[in-house]
């Protein structure tokens, strides 16, 4: 299937590079482009894409808002952040808001397909390593670390003890084949323990499970 991509960024230039580096893929399709984030809210209703590149620094509405929109509305769209700097303040907060992971800007039209694909297929983009260092630098930046709404309503609570210990070995950063080795079962008992951990406590992907279990104490930054 073709994915669907809307690009959303203040930039002329960098709208219209992207398109060209999407455009040349034959399974990728720019819907259309953003210029603000309420713009891209907006658009997202208009042409429901698959996935959306969103800057995070932009006019009217910055792109932490739009994603927190476009989540809540609870349509199909992924959100993939776009970013200068790898180590952004603002992509904490963006991933808290619901996106799938965050992608620099000046990565590579393999790296830009690559992580289209993946958010699209509905997994984080970010590697385990990178994970793991996102995670643990943005949660240092939290003063007062809060629990996300489910782990407010005790939600985690209802994770088995074997559920648990997937959550906190993702929020380390492992893959689903190195869980499956340090646990010694098979990878697609893995991915269904994953499914379920995502289902029970209201996620969308690894990198929002890796949030919760910081955010819920579950694991600390080292």
């Amino acid at each position: 299937m073709t994915i669907r991509v809307l690009i959303a960024d203040d930039q002329m230039m960098v709208r219209e590079g992207f398109s060209v580096l999407l455009g040349a893929m034959p399974d990728i399709e720019v819907v259309g482009e953003a210029v603000n984030g309420r713009d891209a809210v907006e658009r997202v209703r208009e042409l429901a894409p698959d996935v959306v590149l969103m800057d995070i620094r932009m006019p009217e509405m910055n792109g932490i808002e739009a994603t927190r929109e476009i989540v809540a509305a609870d349509g199909a769209a992924k959100v993939l952040v776009l970013t200068t700097f790898d180590l952004d303040e603002y992509v904490y907060q963006a991933l808290r808001a619901g996106a799938s992971g965050f992608l620099l800007k000046d990565a590579s039209a393999r790296q830009l397909a690559d992580g289209v694909r993946v958010v699209a297929a509905g997994e984080a983009l970010l590697a385990p390593s990178v994970t793991r260092r996102l995670i643990t630098e943005f949660s240092k930046l939290s003063e007062t670390p809060r629990l996300m709404p489910s782990a407010q309503q005790g939600t985690y609570g209802d994770l088995t003890e074997r559920e648990t210990e997937v959550l906190v070995l993702i929020a380390q950063g492992l893959s689903n084949g190195e869980i499956a080795e340090r646990l010694v079962v098979a990878e697609s008992t893995i991915k269904t323990h994953v499914s379920r951990v995502l289902v029970k406590l209201g996620l969308r992907d690894r990198t929002q499970a890796a949030v919760f279990a910081y955010e819920a104490r579950l694991v600390r930054p080292s």
